[in-house]
């Protein structure tokens, strides 16, 4: 499956699946049970039931220190609230050769989750609006399959097989480590909203990129690759 284009069609076509849905889902879900501050075509689909609260201040929400509900008596106290991990600088993947510094991305004027470009098109991207790894909840990296400069950081994402371990390094020198449950493609016009950007029982991670074959009639992949992973 020939995975390399041309650059005029880099933004169109290695955007972040379901980045609309990101978009739409975020708003709708419920908080987090922990504080969670605030990833190639995207697909539109719009959320059809709870997916994942943003706390980026660009995404309506819970400020950055929010998490879970109220309490009985209408607010808890700021110091009341468990400590934020650090913010995630660096993800290594052994089992694939990935070791990228990370971008840290929001959501782009369209709704869609904004993708690495320019001279970082080759690195791997923090969505802001996710949870920071190690947080409850599913934090979310993205990467490009391909670039103007070949396969890029994500390539051989679909390699990937349960039991693999990516490890996420964070600003204050700790490093959270994550073990692959399993990889799922989607078509982008069927991405799973709700099942990738959902609430879990605990610290979560969701690696996507592009996959499946190009599509030249409309400048993208036909469907997007996810790995989920659960912490160590």
């Amino acid at each position: 499956m020939p995975r390399r284009r041309a650059a005029v069609v880099l933004a169109a076509g290695l955007l972040l699946g379901g980045g609309t849905a990101v978009a739409v889902g975020l708003v709708t879900q419920q908080d987090a049970p922990a504080p969670v501050p605030a990833a190639g075509a995207g697909a539109s689909v719009a959320a059809t039931g709870p997916a994942p609260q943003p706390t980026d201040r660009r995404v309506p929400g819970p400020s950055p220190g929010a998490g879970g509900e109220p309490s009985p008596q209408g607010s808890a106290s700021a110091s009341a609230q468990p400590a934020q991990p650090a913010l995630p600088v660096r993800v290594r993947v052994p089992a694939i050769d990935v070791d990228s510094r990370l971008l840290h991305l929001g959501l782009a004027e369209d709704g869609t989750v904004e993708v690495p470009a320019g001279d970082d098109v080759d690195r791997a991207a923090w969505f802001d609006g996710s949870p920071r790894p190690g947080a409850e909840g599913p934090s979310v990296l993205e990467g490009h399959v391909d670039s103007p400069n070949g396969p890029s950081v994500f390539y051989r994402l679909s390699d990937l097989d349960a039991g693999d371990r990516v490890h996420v390094d964070r600003e204050d020198g700790s490093t959270v480590t994550f073990v692959v449950d399993r990889v799922e493609q989607y078509a982008k016009a069927e991405f799973p909203t709700r099942k990738v950007y959902a609430n879990t029982d605990g610290p979560a991670l969701r690696l996507i990129t592009c996959g499946g074959a190009w599509d030249a009639a409309v400048g993208h992949y036909t469907d997007n690759t996810v790995v989920y992973a659960h912490e160590a």
